[in-house]
């Protein structure tokens, strides 16, 4: 069995190959049951913190078939211990004999998948002439997420907004000695301070943050925008605010989970903002061709996608690293 580390399973990766496989996986499909939550009592004793065994499977059939499992641990003492909260691990099976064929580090590899499903939207979402990208959030997926959209669109200037303005300067000062040459072309990246004034300036919004309270609001949104929502995974968290998801025209990568997870689209949907049938689409159906995102030539529809992750994506990119690494 091989074991591929955090840096093997990077170095594996190519976004756009990662994000061509995300997409015919999600357009050819495979078995994905519900993720599974297992509580842990107290580990520590009686008084600590609880913690939560995550278990997310997913496989296809066929000769070629595989099966995959990421095991994600959450452990909230942790940090008592100054050691990481969350630890993950993604084992990968052969599918017709069950044998083990690799085990990844699980951190990277969701960390990849995340942003190219994102990427993969923007692809069928985002208008194709987009140039500027506004960042919120500058956590481990923010130049993940920056880099990706700016392979799959001509971005050219990218502004980044955090909670503590110290980061976004440290994150723009890291990608401008970096980006371009990641990307091949001139780009430049700075932070702001402004949220409202650079979300109306921004051609695509990423948000991959821990919000509980709105980051981007629909008063602010202009005609053509396209909304990238990664952060805001339960159901209590959200980036936007109802205008904004009222406005746009709303998709998601898997109806099941950003309708059921992400407060995004749970609180709407409750209050009554909007109903499931607003949803146009979800990854399946835009690689499948079975709904349409963004119409050639449209400038003027603002487009949300919400993500919330699937088990089908770590399947991809587990798949992707094995082959390439």
């Amino acid at each position: 069995m091989r074991i591929l580390s955090a840096a093997e399973v990077d170095a594996a990766l190519d976004d756009i190959a990662l994000i061509d496989r995300l997409d015919a996986l999600f357009r050819a499909g495979c078995e994905m049951p519900t993720r599974h939550h297992h509580v842990i009592s107290e580990p520590l004793g009686a008084g600590s913190a609880d913690a939560m065994l995550l278990l997310m499977p997913a496989w296809t059939k066929g000769p070629s078939g595989r099966v995959g499992v990421k095991i994600v641990t959450v452990f909230p003492d942790n940090g008592k211990k100054s050691l990481p909260s969350i630890y993950g691990q993604y084992l990968l099976l052969d599918g017709q004999t069950g044998a083990s064929l690799a085990l990844l580090d699980g951190t990277m590899l969701t960390k990849r998948r995340t942003a190219c499903a994102s990427g993969l939207a923007s692809r069928y979402l985002s208008r194709p002439d987009s140039a500027s990208l506004l960042m919120i959030g500058t956590g481990a997926l923010a130049p993940q997420l920056i880099r990706v959209h700016a392979k799959v669109r001509p971005i050219r200037e990218v502004a980044i907004w955090g909670r503590r303005p110290e980061e976004a300067e440290k994150l723009a000062n890291e990608l401008n000695q970096s980006l371009p040459g990641m990307i091949g072309r001139a780009i430049s990246v700075g932070a702001v301070t402004d949220r409202r004034k650079a979300v109306a300036a921004a051609d695509i919004v990423s948000c991959a943050t821990l919000s509980k309270a709105p980051l981007v609001e629909g008063d602010w949104l202009r005609e053509g925008q396209h909304i990238d929502l990664v952060g805001a995974f339960t159901p209590q968290m959200r980036e936007s605010d109802d205008k904004a998801v009222w406005r746009a025209r709303v998709f998601v990568d898997t109806r099941a989970g950003a309708l059921k997870e992400g407060g995004d689209l749970v609180q709407p949907l409750v209050n009554g903002t909007i109903d499931e049938d607003d949803v146009i689409a979800d990854l399946f159906e835009l690689a499948r061709g079975q709904q349409t995102g963004r119409l050639a030539g449209d400038a003027t529809t603002i487009t949300l996608f919400k993500s919330v992750g699937a088990a089908l994506e770590d399947l991809a990119a587990a798949e992707l690293a094995v082959a390439s690494g």
